[in-house]
Protein backbone atom coordinates (compact mmCIF):
# COMPACT_ATOMS: atom_id res chain seq x y z
CA UNK A 1 0.00 0.00 0.00
CA UNK A 2 3.13 2.33 0.89
CA UNK A 3 4.77 1.34 -2.45
CA UNK A 4 1.23 2.56 -4.37
CA UNK A 5 0.91 5.67 -2.40
CA UNK A 6 5.14 6.59 -3.15
CA UNK A 7 4.07 5.81 -7.31
CA UNK A 8 0.67 7.67 -6.99
CA UNK A 9 2.68 10.98 -5.38
CA UNK A 10 5.31 10.81 -7.76
CA UNK A 11 3.26 10.25 -10.95
CA UNK A 12 0.97 13.53 -9.41
CA UNK A 13 3.91 15.24 -9.01
CA UNK A 14 5.07 14.64 -12.48
CA UNK A 15 1.65 15.44 -14.08
CA UNK A 16 1.74 18.45 -12.16
CA UNK A 17 5.19 19.96 -13.28
CA UNK A 18 4.05 19.13 -16.58
CA UNK A 19 1.50 21.77 -16.31
CA UNK A 20 4.07 24.98 -15.35
CA UNK A 21 4.41 27.41 -17.22
CA UNK A 22 7.90 27.37 -18.55
CA UNK A 23 8.82 30.09 -20.09
CA UNK A 24 11.93 32.47 -19.91
CA UNK A 25 10.92 35.61 -17.47
CA UNK A 26 12.58 38.84 -18.62
CA UNK A 27 12.97 42.24 -16.63
CA UNK A 28 10.60 44.54 -17.96
CA UNK A 29 11.14 47.65 -15.48
CA UNK A 30 10.87 50.48 -17.21
CA UNK A 31 9.83 48.42 -20.55
CA UNK A 32 6.28 49.30 -21.46
CA UNK A 33 6.29 48.30 -25.28
CA UNK A 34 2.85 48.66 -27.22
CA UNK A 35 1.55 46.68 -30.32
CA UNK A 36 1.49 50.00 -32.60
CA UNK A 37 5.02 51.15 -31.65
CA UNK A 38 6.45 47.76 -30.90
CA UNK A 39 4.88 44.37 -31.00
CA UNK A 40 3.11 45.31 -34.56
CA UNK A 41 5.67 45.32 -36.97
CA UNK A 42 8.10 42.02 -34.92
CA UNK A 43 4.72 40.54 -35.62
CA UNK A 44 4.09 41.49 -38.98
CA UNK A 45 7.40 40.37 -39.90
CA UNK A 46 8.02 36.75 -38.41
CA UNK A 47 4.39 35.27 -37.67
CA UNK A 48 1.77 37.01 -39.70
CA UNK A 49 2.99 36.38 -43.22
CA UNK A 50 1.24 34.34 -46.52
CA UNK A 51 0.55 30.97 -45.21
CA UNK A 52 0.91 31.61 -41.40
CA UNK A 53 -0.88 33.99 -39.10
CA UNK A 54 -1.98 36.33 -41.07
CA UNK A 55 -5.81 37.34 -41.66
CA UNK A 56 -5.93 34.70 -45.01
CA UNK A 57 -4.74 31.63 -43.50
CA UNK A 58 -4.67 31.48 -39.84
CA UNK A 59 -2.64 28.60 -39.34
CA UNK A 60 -4.24 26.32 -36.35
CA UNK A 61 -6.63 29.47 -36.59
CA UNK A 62 -4.24 31.74 -35.01
CA UNK A 63 -4.24 35.68 -36.62
CA UNK A 64 -1.63 37.65 -35.58
CA UNK A 65 -2.21 40.66 -37.82
CA UNK A 66 -4.34 43.00 -36.26
CA UNK A 67 -4.71 44.20 -32.56
CA UNK A 68 -7.50 42.56 -31.75
CA UNK A 69 -6.71 39.14 -33.16
CA UNK A 70 -2.78 39.52 -30.91
CA UNK A 71 -3.86 40.63 -28.15
CA UNK A 72 -6.20 37.83 -27.87
CA UNK A 73 -3.82 35.10 -28.80
CA UNK A 74 -0.94 37.15 -26.26
CA UNK A 75 -3.65 35.65 -23.43
CA UNK A 76 -2.77 31.91 -24.19
CA UNK A 77 0.53 30.67 -22.77
CA UNK A 78 1.07 29.09 -26.23
CA UNK A 79 1.87 32.44 -27.30
CA UNK A 80 5.34 32.83 -25.50
CA UNK A 81 5.71 29.33 -24.93
CA UNK A 82 6.10 28.94 -28.96
CA UNK A 83 7.93 32.14 -29.77
CA UNK A 84 10.38 31.39 -26.68
CA UNK A 85 10.89 27.50 -28.11
CA UNK A 86 9.80 26.17 -24.48
CA UNK A 87 9.13 22.79 -23.68
CA UNK A 88 5.93 21.35 -24.62
CA UNK A 89 5.28 24.31 -27.05
CA UNK A 90 5.77 24.13 -30.93
CA UNK A 91 8.71 26.39 -31.63
CA UNK A 92 7.32 29.51 -34.11
CA UNK A 93 8.19 30.92 -36.13
CA UNK A 94 7.78 27.20 -37.87
CA UNK A 95 10.66 26.25 -39.85
CA UNK A 96 12.68 29.73 -39.10
CA UNK A 97 15.17 30.62 -36.54
CA UNK A 98 14.16 31.85 -32.72
CA UNK A 99 13.88 35.34 -32.78
CA UNK A 100 16.49 36.84 -30.75
CA UNK A 101 16.43 38.03 -26.98
CA UNK A 102 15.62 41.38 -27.39
CA UNK A 103 12.87 40.76 -29.29
CA UNK A 104 11.11 38.55 -27.54
CA UNK A 105 11.79 40.70 -24.40
CA UNK A 106 9.24 43.29 -26.31
CA UNK A 107 6.73 40.56 -27.33
CA UNK A 108 7.04 39.36 -23.51
CA UNK A 109 7.05 42.64 -21.70
CA UNK A 110 3.86 43.70 -23.77
CA UNK A 111 2.32 40.43 -22.26
CA UNK A 112 3.49 41.24 -18.77
CA UNK A 113 1.82 44.99 -19.40
CA UNK A 114 -1.50 43.48 -20.57
CA UNK A 115 -0.92 43.83 -24.33
CA UNK A 116 -1.72 47.53 -24.32
CA UNK A 117 -2.49 48.92 -27.92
Amino acid sequence: MKKLLGISLVLLSVALGACTNNTTEFDCTGSTPTYTNNVKAILNTNCATSGCHNSTSKAKGIDLSSYSTAKAESNNSRFLGSIQHSKGYEAMPQGGSKLNDSLIKVIYCWTQNGSPE
